[in-house]
């Protein structure tokens, strides 16, 4: 339960801030790179989430 704790309290987050972020992301007076930063921190969060375990770690 240990690595659910923060990715439950990123997603509570992401919750409470996605209609902000979402007019952020649609603006169009943004730049076109503004939904690649997301899916990028998206990855990155979902590689540190997972961590590097034992290689017979099922």
């Amino acid at each position: 339960m240990n690595k659910q704790r923060p990715l439950i309290l990123l997603l509570l987050v992401f919750y409470i801030f996605s209609p902000t972020l979402f007019s952020w992301v649609i603006n169009p007076a943004g730049a076109w790179y503004r939904p690649y930063i997301i899916w990028m921190l998206l990855v990155v969060v979902a590689y540190v989430v997972q961590g590097r375990g034992k290689d017979n770690d099922f």
